[in-house]
């Protein structure tokens, strides 16, 4: 009772030269307070993202078979890791300006470790260092790299050999990831030249990701058995209740994805915009699994509780390149398409005979291109012409680097393991313990 008290009265202390300051226009709020509400949506945002580690881990645990869950496990937490890394000692600073030595337009920055701010910063910096904190952002930012790899290990599952794998995520994560976000959210020309629109990466990171893992896919080959005599030979995942849980975590995690992207919580507008990025992130998930759902049904008599997963996921994607300007309902329909694309594109995928274990390809690529493609529906800022453009331009550039990168390793170490150690399972033959070592033969 004590404390209620002591806040009614600090509230009427507050309250009252508001009331008399009634007709006078608002105050505008100190910059030390916006800088700290910045920060803070960047940290908030970033540790949700951060959990999106957490889905992915679980939804690729749940849709590999049983002999190949460690190995899946290991591999998201290398990658996250050096992702970390590696971000920091080249990618971060690649991807945003560093004063004169940039290459302008093209190379946004120069090789070298990011910089905090000083330990026990005063308020009185606040205008020195900007809107946010260095360390928020560059915390904020490592995020969505790391998800870009992420992206590529579902797919290349169940048959690359884990450190050729982890060289390809160094090279993702310090280099062919940070120089094209440059282009757009570094400064560079597709965003200032060309008006390239994507709000928090249906491109920029999700279809960088879903090319990487194209190219993956291709050069590695599909796993043994999975195409035999014309058919398509279903390989069903080893736990879909952890698949479920981890897609429960990405769209979790996808609030902080799409609503940190805002970028500012320093106004009341911006915490408005914030709050409707949220509401049109649901509602685009919600919209992919419903579409999915009832696609499913119709097409195969039953619904396809993995194509529910993945349905919900392509509807977060599709709406991630503008959350803010769609309504509700627009956002819903957005969703909605991505789980359509989703359904209708895994089985496509299976007539090139291109292996994708989790649907990441579909998901993440397709549903990314969508999404950026449809920008100017809602957003009169934005154009059909500079979106196709910048969607080339990034997919011409990730197919080649990626590309590029996958062959030489290929060619240097070898990126499958052998017919007798992929039948076996990887956890045995590139780690040698097992997930579930009761039933070691699942």
């Amino acid at each position: 009772m004590k404390r209620l008290n002591s806040l009614m009265l600090a509230g009427a202390v507050v309250a009252a030269p508001s009331m008399a300051l009634a007709q006078d226009a608002p105050a505008a709020v100190p910059t030390d307070v916006v800088f700290i509400l910045n920060s803070l949506l960047f940290l908030i945002g970033g540790f949700l993202v951060f959990f999106m580690a957490a889905g992915f881990a679980m939804l690729e645990a749940g849709l590999v078979r049983s002999k190949n869950v460690a190995m899946q496990l290991t591999k998201n937490m290398a990658l996250f890791s050096l992702a970390a890394i590696f971000y920091y000692l080249i990618g971060y600073n690649l991807m945003y300006p560093l004063g004169d030595w940039a290459v302008e337009g093209y190379l946004s920055g120069l090789f070298g470790p990011g910089v905090l701010e000083a330990v026990g910063v005063t308020a009185d910096a606040a205008d020195d260092y900007g809107y946010a904190s260095t360390g928020s952002d560059f915390f904020f930012q490592l995020m969505f790299c790391a998800a870009t790899a992420s992206i590529v290990s579902g797919a290349v599952a169940e048959r690359i050999k884990l450190w050729p794998f982890l060289i390809f995520v160094v090279v993702l994560t310090s280099i062919i990831y940070p120089i094209q976000a440059s282009w757009s959210w570094g400064g560079g020309f597709l965003g200032e030249v060309i008006g390239f629109s994507d709000f928090a990466g249906s491109t920029i990171v999700h279809s960088v990701g879903g090319w990487a893992a194209l190219m993956g896919c291709l050069i590695l080959g599909p796993r043994i058995g999975k195409y035999k005599d014309g058919r398509v030979n279903p390989m069903p995942g080893s736990n879909l209740a952890l698949a479920t849980l981890g897609t429960f975590i990405l769209w979790l995690g996808w609030f902080g994805f799409n609503g940190g992207s805002q970028l500012a919580m320093g106004s009341v507008g911006d915490v408005a915009d914030v709050s409707r990025i949220f509401s049109n992130t649901n509602a685009a998930a919600a919209g992919g699994a419903v579409a999915a759902l009832i696609l499913t049904q119709l097409l195969y008599k039953k619904p396809d509780l993995t194509m529910i997963l993945n349905g919900a996921l392509a509807g977060l994607v599709s709406i991630t390149a503008e959350p803010l300007a769609p309504s509700l309902g627009g956002s819903t329909l957005i969703g909605m398409v991505g789980g359509v694309i989703v359904v209708l594109t895994v089985p496509m995928l299976d007539k090139f005979k291109i292996d994708d274990v989790v649907g990441a390809i579909p998901v993440h690529l397709f549903a990314g291109i969508f999404g950026t493609l449809v920008v100017p529906l809602s957003n009169s800022d934005a154009s059909f012409g500079a979106q196709i453009q910048s969607i080339v331009i990034v997919g011409v550039f990730v197919i080649v680097t990626s590309g590029i990168t996958w062959l030489i390793l290929k060619g240097i170490f070898g990126i499958r393991v052998s017919e007798e150690d992929e039948i076996n399972g990887l956890d045995v033959s590139e780690l040698g313990m097992e997930a579930y070592p009761e039933f070691s033969k699942g």
